[in-house]
C-alpha cells in the first residue's frame, strides 16, 4: 500500500490531543524511512488556510451550519488538490489532523441534522476518505479545559461550550461504529508517550 501512498487522519473533540498525536505519527513514520506529508484541515493549501482564518475566528454565530459545510468544503477541494492527491499519487503517506468526519459531526450532527447534505456534498466535491482514521477519545470537559488553555484565537469552536464538546464525542463515537473498516478509536485520557505507542503499532501494522 505503501507504494500507491497511505492516507490517515485523525479526529476528536477539542482539547483530545489529536494535533501531537499526529505530528508524533509522522515524526515515528519518517524515523522509519517514510516519505510522510503532514497536514491539517481546514487548511493545508495556501487558498484553505485563507478560508482557515473565516471558519475558526470570531464569534460562534458568525456563520450558520450551512456556510460553515460550504466553506469547509470548499477548503477541503483545494487542500485535496494541492496537498493531498499529489502526495498519494507519489506514493508518500498523509497525515491529516482532521478531514471529512470533523466535518460530519461538527455541521453535520451537533448544528442541525445536517448530516446528508455534508455526505452529499463531499460525494459530490471530495470523493475521498481516509484509509485509516484515528478517533482520539478524550472526557469532553478535560477537553475543553485543554483547549481553553491553548489561550490561542482560533477558539470559535471551543465557545459553544460544553455541552457542544459532548455531542461531539458522542458524534465521533456513532462514526468509529459506522465506518469499523477504517475508524480506530484510542482512549486519550492517557500519558501522551502511552497513546503515541498505540498509534504507532497500529499505523505500522497496517502499513504492512
Amino acid at each position: 500500500m505503501a507504494a500507491q501512498g497511505v492516507f490517515i487522519s485523525f479526529e476528536g473533540i477539542d482539547g483530545s490531543g489529536k494535533s501531537t498525536q499526529a505530528r508524533l505519527l509522522a515524526d515515528h513514520l519518517r524515523a522509519a524511512g517514510r516519505q510522510v506529508v503532514a497536514t491539517r484541515e481546514p487548511g493545508g493549501a495556501p487558498g484553505a488556510e485563507e478560508i482557515r482564518r473565516l471558519l475558526l475566528e470570531g464569534a460562534p454565530d458568525r456563520w450558520s451550519a450551512e456556510t460553515e459545510i460550504l466553506l469547509f468544503t470548499a477548503a477541503r477541494r483545494d487542500h485535496l488538490e494541492r496537498t493531498i492527491a499529489p502526495a498519494l499519487a507519489a506514493g508518500r503517506i498523509v497525515v491529516s489532523d482532521r478531514f471529512v468526519d470533523s466535518t460530519r459531526v461538527y455541521q453535520g450532527i451537533t448544528r442541525g441534522d445536517l448530516r446528508d447534505k455534508v455526505d452529499a456534498l463531499h460525494s459530490l466535491m471530495i470523493g475521498r476518505e481516509a484509509d485509516l482514521t484515528f478517533i482520539i477519545d478524550m472526557d469532553p470537559g478535560l477537553g475543553l479545559s485543554r483547549a481553553r488553555g491553548r489561550n490561542g484565537h482560533e477558539e470559535r469552536f471551543e465557545d459553544f461550550g460544553e455541552p457542544m464538546q459532548r455531542q461531539m464525542r458522542d458524534g465521533f463515537l456513532a462514526l468509529a461504529r459506522e465506518f469499523p473498516d477504517r475508524c480506530v478509536v484510542i482512549d486519550g485520557n492517557r500519558a501522551m508517550d502511552a497513546v503515541a505507542a498505540e498509534v504507532a503499532q497500529i499505523t505500522d501494522r497496517h502499513l504492512r
